[in-house]
């Protein structure tokens, strides 16, 4: 799966949000200053060659709707940052980001939670 451009992206955030979509419910999305409908136009179409959406027509207008679960595509987008970036490690990438992210006390203590819930699966 192709990592997306911010403004495709930005995009596809709302169509997930909403799961079905007309481009006027996706205009209201966007804070101001709004795209021009024909940029907007020109997304959706590219999103759609893409085949991360997909729409049905109603008239003149057309509802979109995701094909790429929102969580599949971050997933492997952060495993391909894991391999780009930290040598496929998942520890070196967490180490990374518990000392970079500026992560609260009470956050790391929810991580750890995770960490040790995810040890007793195992």
């Amino acid at each position: 799966m192709i990592k997306l451009p911010q403004t495709e992206e930005q995009l596809m955030e709302y169509i997930w949000e909403l799961k079905e979509a007309f481009a006027k419910e996706l205009m209201d999305k966007y804070p101001e200053p709004k795209p021009a409908q024909t940029t907007l136009a020109t997304l959706l179409k590219r999103l759609t060659d893409k085949e991360f959406i997909t729409y049905k027509t109603f008239g003149n207008s057309r509802a979109y709707t995701p094909l790429i679960n929102k969580e599949d595509y971050f997933s492997e987008q952060v495993s391909k940052m894991v391999e780009n970036f930290f040598g496929n490690s998942a520890l070196k990438f967490a180490s990374f980001f518990t000392q970079k992210s500026k992560m609260t006390k009470n956050e790391l203590e929810e991580l750890k939670k995770i960490v040790e819930n995810q040890l007793k699966n195992q």
